[in-house]
């Protein structure tokens, strides 16, 4: 039996954070992963044969997404800082 699931990440500010993510993270997808990004959002969905394999799957991928938003976050507030620091 397979069991599907898809995760969708909304990007409700505008910022393409969402996309970076998905992008950043596409290169360690297993072969039952498939990403699709969209303006605004991005899929992954993912296929597996076992409910463990999928738990563990999901918390992998949601704890690489959440260290994947702070460093872009980071990211932007040390360039914004920069910037202040020119004007």
């Amino acid at each position: 039996m397979k069991i599907r699931t898809t995760i969708e990440f909304i990007d409700e500010d505008a910022s393409r954070i969402t996309e970076k993510i998905a992008r950043s993270l596409a290169p360690d997808n297993l072969t039952s992963m498939h990403t699709e990004v969209c303006r605004g959002s991005a899929k992954i969905h993912i296929s597996t044969e076992k409910i463990t394999s999928l738990i563990a799957t999901l918390d992998d991928l949601l704890m690489n997404a959440k260290v994947a938003e702070e460093v872009l976050q980071e990211a932007k507030r040390c360039e914004k800082g920069k910037r202040d620091q020119w004007e």
